[in-house]
């Protein structure tokens, strides 16, 4: 499998640090990218209270409910693969309208079967925008998983800007987290070996182990004020 170059999320809903345990976002279900539930047909769905995608799909699905979300979204991903196509390949993922890019030096460090990878790709940096698509189709990942129990499109490692009360003042504040969300993967993704949901958003935490099918790569995700 390649290492690949990374030009570089656990669930929305947070647990309280009593129960570090992980659960998916609400029972909503995933949507395409014009707020269509799967499965549902076109003309008849009515658009939901969050609004995900581009403004530009936002603008052909419908009024969608005003400003910002709040930090809990029903939502967790929007599948596009009706509307977005790079490089002949349908995209099965679209950004949300709170895709930001991370204010601090994210990197995943690859680690196989237990031990540090050295020289090229050993250290991804995944700091220089919102999001990467990770799995083995290369015409379009800025992650590659090229083993053969990884999907095409299999996840993606989306920056989130979401609001958090502050501890110390109780008033809310803005943070930019990652989050892993695993696109329908047929052997699916891993965070400190508990399989994810698919289509739900979960945010990872500094240390955190992210696994890809039955890969025998681990990716642990620091940033450059990590404790060494």
């Amino acid at each position: 499998e390649g290492t690949g170059e990374a030009g570089g999320a656990r669930e929305e809903k947070r647990i309280p640090m009593a129960y570090r345990g992980r659960r998916p976002a609400g029972e909503s279900t995933a949507t395409n990218a014009n707020n269509v539930p799967l499965g549902g047909a076109k003309g008849s769905a009515k658009a939901t209270e969050f609004q995900w995608g581009k403004p530009e799909d936002q603008a052909e699905g419908g009024a969608g409910g005003g400003g910002e979300p709040a930090a809990n979204f029903g939502l967790s991903g929007v599948l596009a693969e009706e509307t977005l196509t790079v490089k002949g390949v349908k995209l099965k993922y679209t950004e949300p309208p709170e895709a930001r890019k991370p204010d601090k030096l994210w990197r995943l460090y690859v680690f196989k079967a237990g031990k540090a990878l050295e020289g090229e790709g050993s250290v991804l940096h995944v700091h220089r925008q919102s999001s990467y698509l990770l799995g083995r189709e290369r015409r379009v990942v800025e992650i590659p998983t090229d083993h053969p129990s990884c999907s095409g499109q299999h996840a993606v490692l989306q920056f989130r800007e979401v609001e958090r009360e502050c501890p110390t003042t109780g008033f809310p504040k803005k943070h930019v987290f990652p989050y892993l969300i695993d696109l329908g993967s047929t052997n699916g993704t891993f965070i400190n070996s508990e399989r994810l949901e698919p289509q739900r958003y979960y945010q990872l935490l500094e240390g955190d182990t992210i696994k890809f099918g039955s890969s025998s790569r681990d990716y642990v995700i620091l940033h450059d004020k990590s404790a060494a």
